[in-house]
């Protein structure tokens, strides 16, 4: 009998710790186990065992989600220390020398990571060859503190104040169109002739909202023909250079090849670009290379148009100083016969 209550732990698990916050910021069972890559019965269990540990239920069960009880607010903030310390352990340990090697967790935009880094990347690769890059492109920002990215590059800019967070950039949005749609369609000469074209946005995530552009725009007309909606950058992109109508591009896609041309008179739309990472995370070698090498990717004095002053696409080329960059688009030049 005293062998078996020996075998009792009465202290949770850090398993069971994690699934329960996991729940409570994802908001149902669902999302939780999608989070976590576990079954929608593997995180009840999880959390029947965590109730009957402590001796009171933690949750009530609503059509539109989870609810905590007074029981499971009591228990968050001590959960969420928990965290912090696993957290901090695995950064300490990531720290030693051994650790130069292995992986590294980049978050970026969609649109920045597959137009401007991913290309980019095979520069760090060489420089760095022991190590893995994790290139997560998402429209949603990551979250640092919690470890899914060892540094991200987002739109908005982060508010705890238990980061480190320098701004490296920022994006400059004119209106753009393919060839093809300029010969189909003609361009518009002013805001007010939107109202006879056809206009192709990005919704979701950190993308400029329409609502905001049109904000900046004197003279922009109230209703504009939207005739296509897209949720990333990359088909976003291409639905424009290949003519389904004008949307918003930043102006360095003139600079690294993009076959679109922009339209002016239509004004132009401005967003800072932020670096973003655990103070801790710079003592990692490998992180630390690859901050050095974001920061160095978003200079402004080597690349123009993520200089915080606006200039114009037609006059980037004039504007890069030393080695001409590389063809970034060439992958996608159609094959010869």
């Amino acid at each position: 009998m005293e062998q078996a209550e020996a075998s009792r732990d009465p202290m949770p698990d850090w398993q069971s710790i994690r699934v329960f916050l996991a729940l409570q910021r994802s908001g149902s069972f669902r999302s939780a186990a999608t989070k976590l890559g576990l079954s929608v019965n593997s995180v009840r269990r999880r959390i029947d065992d965590l109730e009957a540990l402590i001796g009171a239920p933690l949750l009530t069960r609503h059509v539109d989600g989870i609810r905590l009880t007074a029981e499971g607010h009591a228990i968050l903030e001590a959960a969420g220390r928990m965290e912090a310390a696993a957290f901090s352990l695995v950064r300490t340990g990531e720290g030693a020398p051994f650790a130069e090697t292995g992986e590294v967790r980049i978050a970026v935009t969609e649109g920045l990571g597959a137009f401007w880094l991913a290309p980019r990347l095979v520069e760090f690769q060489r420089a760095n060859p022991r190590l893995t890059v994790d290139l997560r492109c998402a429209m949603e920002s990551a979250d640092v503190l919690r470890l899914e990215a060892d540094v991200a590059i987002q739109l908005t800019r982060p508010t705890s104040p238990d980061l480190r967070i320098v701004k490296i950039g920022r994006i400059h949005m004119v209106p753009y169109a393919a060839r093809s749609y300029e010969e189909t369609y003609g361009l518009p000469a002013r805001p007010e002739d939107l109202e006879r074209h056809r206009i192709v946005v990005q919704d979701g995530g950190q993308t400029v909202a329409l609502e905001d552009y049109v904000r900046s725009v004197p003279g922009f007309p109230a209703k504009v023909p939207i005739t296509l909606r897209v949720n990333v950058s990359s088909a976003y992109y291409w639905a424009i250079a290949k003519g389904a109508g004008i949307g918003l591009l930043p102006t360095y896609a003139s600079a690294i090849g993009a076959q679109v041309v922009p339209v002016d008179n239509l004004g132009r739309f401005s967003i800072d670009i932020w670096l973003t990472y655990h103070p801790d995370a710079e003592r990692i070698t490998r992180v630390r290379r690859t901050i050095d090498w974001l920061r160095a990717s978003f200079d402004p004095k080597r690349y123009p148009w993520f200089r915080d002053e606006f200039i114009h696409p037609r006059d980037l080329p004039g504007a890069v100083k030393g080695e001409a960059l590389s063809d970034l688009f060439a992958g996608f030049i159609a094959m010869a016969p």
